[in-house]
């Protein structure tokens, strides 16, 4: 039997994707973290890798809003752009 794939809501564009398309940021001890294994402890939420829903996610605080907390939202949001552009430059890479 084939096992069903979790489906996550991003936080900044509000659809419903498989886990396995979204980043996970996780709240760990007062610290706002990028979660690359999906398996870290604490409150976490889910988000789309491309500019659009980021921005969205930080200028509407909904990401703040889904951890329970404020943290330095520029620093979040490079470390964020930054996977999303390397993201980008691999999938370029895959049809050139």
């Amino acid at each position: 039997m084939l096992k069903k794939e979790p489906i996550r809501t991003c936080v900044g564009c509000r659809q419903k994707k498989p886990k396995t398309k979204l980043v996970r940021i996780v709240k760990e001890h007062k610290e706002v973290i990028i979660d690359d294994t999906g398996k870290k402890s604490g409150r976490g939420a889910y988000i789309c890798l491309n500019e659009k829903c980021i921005e969205q996610a930080l200028r509407s605080d909904s990401l703040s809003r889904a951890l329970k907390c404020t943290f330095d939202e520029k620093t979040l949001a490079a470390e964020l752009l930054k996977k999303a552009g390397h993201k980008n430059d691999q999938t370029s890479q895959g049809n050139g």
